[in-house]
């Protein structure tokens, strides 16, 4: 593929990919909707529709042998989550307010996530091993935020935690429903859904073999490609939609979109395929981005916590965060 054709078949692919990913979460918000999804279920399947870019880059990188743009496309694009999603939409909105029990709620699971693929990214954990302890945390997460908030507090554990939980769920649903209002569903949606997914994956398979062919003319590392190239361009409809969440007020909102959609994109786009096709050796550079991804997390976590959420300052901080990974990575 020659430079030109790359550069057009990498541009057309990616708007057509985020273009339809959009159509593809309304119709699956209307479908679960109707299965009597609650808002923060249908938040996670929201995310999961909008990551269908990136997972789908990343397996076929995984898959193709490009083990490298793989990691890249899922760590890098968690990175950029982080700084689009918190640091510019508080510099954008100059304040993103949280509540604490929303923070440790989705921000411890978000951070064991991190953790754990930088265990896998360095080998020190196989994938089976990240993705079964990755399913521990994660799997009840899902399970609770299925859950209504008053059931919540009649399970047999201690009353505080409960109370806290179901607060932390409880806000979380009230700022999803401001925003998640799906139309009913109808046979159309499925059909629709359908199609969407397939022009996805796609337009998706066609937008990574551009993104490497552009690396490849012009020397880029794999790393480069899919860390940074690949992860931005992947995570800009998820960057629009949590600036503007941010401006209407919705702080927890914002949260849970940047912290679930990593979440997925490290269990679903990461170690579950390489449970198949293994992570192979990509050198160092690939730990590094699974590490400055996860120290970001802790990072813009810890942050919202000591003021509540997200201020201009600290939202600077986090975006100087990523743009350090960027300058380090272009220099290697």
């Amino acid at each position: 593929m020659s430079p030109i054709a790359a550069w057009v078949a990498f541009a057309l692919s990616a708007l057509v990919s985020l273009g339809v990913s959009a159509l593809l979460v309304a119709r699956l918000e209307r479908i679960a909707s109707h299965l009597g999804f609650r808002e923060a279920t249908l938040g996670l399947v929201a995310a999961l529709a909008a990551d269908g870019p990136e997972i789908t880059a990343a397996v076929t990188g995984l898959t193709r042998g490009q083990h490298a743009i793989g990691v890249g496309v899922v760590l890098g694009s968690n990175a950029f989550n982080l700084a689009a999603l918190l640091g510019l939409g508080a510099l954008s909105a100059g304040r993103i307010r949280l509540h604490r029990d929303v923070m440790v709620f989705a921000g411890s699971v978000a951070t064991v996530v991190a953790l754990l693929s930088v265990g896998a990214a360095s080998g020190a954990l196989v994938p089976g091993a990240a993705l079964g302890l990755s399913a521990f945390v994660f799997v009840p997460y899902v399970v609770v935020s299925s859950v209504a908030p008053d059931t919540l507090t009649r399970w047999p554990l201690p009353s505080r935690f409960t109370t806290r939980l179901a607060r932390a769920v409880s806000d979380e649903e009230q700022e999803l429903a401001a925003v998640i209002d799906p139309k009913e569903a109808g046979p159309l949606d499925v059909v629709g859904a359908t199609l969407a997914l397939g022009t996805v994956i796609g337009s998706s398979i066609l937008m990574e073999h551009a993104a490497s062919a552009i690396g490849e003319h012009y020397g880029i590392a794999e790393i480069v490609t899919g860390g940074v190239l690949l992860a931005a361009v992947t995570s800009l409809p998820n960057a629009v939609s949590a600036i503007y969440l941010a401006h209407r007020g919705r702080g927890s909102a914002v949260l849970s979109t940047a912290l679930n959609s990593n979440a997925l994109n490290v269990v679903v786009g990461l170690l579950l395929p390489a449970m198949f096709v293994g992570l192979g050796s990509y050198g160092g550079s690939g730990v590094l981005v699974a590490a400055w991804y996860a120290g970001l997390t802790v990072v813009a976590l810890a942050l919202a916590y000591a003021g509540r959420g997200l201020g201009r300052v600290s939202g600077a901080l986090v975006v100087c965060g990523y743009l350090g990974l960027v300058v380090t990575l272009a220099a290697r």
